[in-house]
């Protein structure tokens, strides 16, 4: 009698366990992210992996709601069928196998689908590869602003074919394609900074020395201007160390990059392509700086 009241409540909670799952496989399918705002997640991703790391993370927090869901549900009705009726106490038992099994596996079993799940992400938000087409471009941290070398190729041995360089009195913009794929090899002049475009939903150190921190996007899909900052602690200006990134489309960046092999700066060569000249998201900082603060090598 008791075996099979036990293999009956394991059947109740396989029950329960199948239309969890049966609900996070129905929502997964719904845009349920946009209606509760990503559940704390940044939405307006503007790569393929920005939005695989927005996915990722909305099917993960679909996951936590029903297995919480499922737990308080259990606690709940034990609380309720199993309240003091009286001063008998009822049936103690001391194990139950079919039980201990299914809460044993359980948890394994989500934590190795997880896993598996960001393994997949991670691996393809850092992935690189050796397409011709891509653009690449070295960023170069210094105290307190950025340096942007287009180059014709990868690795330190390529060479820079036009610059873009920060001062007090102007923000760097970025000038990048859509629908190409985009890689940063990134180093620093002398601390630890971090380039980070909210809309990529991703950031990457910059380090000094001769690491070369490098990282690709498989596209931007839409055109705009997308703010850009220091995210690493790096000095007495850090938070007024910004850029912006300006997606535009294929043909008006090779005609940006045109421009800028022929002599012009980057404001002449956004104008020239019916951009505006100047950063749109951020502007310069009131500050105490002078050019002596600034030492970078190369430069517009």
């Amino acid at each position: 009698m008791i075996a099979r009241g036990a293999r009956g409540r394991v059947a109740r909670l396989a029950g329960l366990g199948a239309g969890a799952l049966a609900l996070v496989t129905l929502l997964g399918g719904c845009d349920v992210g946009s209606a509760f705002g990503g559940f704390g997640w940044p939405e307006g991703g503007v790569t393929p992996q920005a939005n695989r790391m927005y996915d990722l993370w909305i099917g993960s927090v679909i996951a936590a709601l029903a297995v919480g869901a499922l737990v308080w549900g259990l606690i709940f009705w034990c609380v309720v069928r199993y309240r003091k009726r009286g001063e008998q106490l009822p049936v103690q038992t001391r194990y139950n196998m079919p039980m201990e099994f299914l809460y044993t596996i359980a948890p394994i079993l989500v934590v190795c689908v997880l896993f598996y799940y960001t393994a997949v992400v991670q691996t393809n938000v850092d992935e690189t590869n050796n397409d011709p087409n891509k653009v690449t471009v070295e960023v170069v941290g210094f105290k307190w602003n950025w340096q942007f070398n287009y180059r014709d190729g990868a690795g330190e041995d390529a060479n820079t074919v036009a610059s873009t360089l920060g001062s007090s009195d102007v923000i760097p913009v970025l000038v990048l394609p859509t629908g190409r794929r985009i890689r940063f090899e990134e180093t620093s002049k002398d601390v630890i900074h971090s380039f980070w475009v909210p809309e990529l939903l991703f950031k990457r150190d910059v380090f000094p020395g001769n690491i070369r921190n490098v990282f690709e996007v498989e596209s931007i899909d839409q055109e705009g201007a997308y703010v850009g900052r220091c995210a690493e602690l790096c000095g007495t200006y850090h938070s007024m160390m910004n850029f912006e990134l300006r997606a535009v489309s294929p043909e008006k960046y090779e005609r940006f990059m045109q421009a800028k092999r022929d002599g012009a700066t980057t404001q002449d060569a956004l104008r020239a392509i019916g951009e505006e000249p100047l950063a749109t998201t951020t502007e310069p900082f009131d500050t105490k700086r002078t050019v002596s603060n600034f030492n970078p090598s190369g430069g517009e």
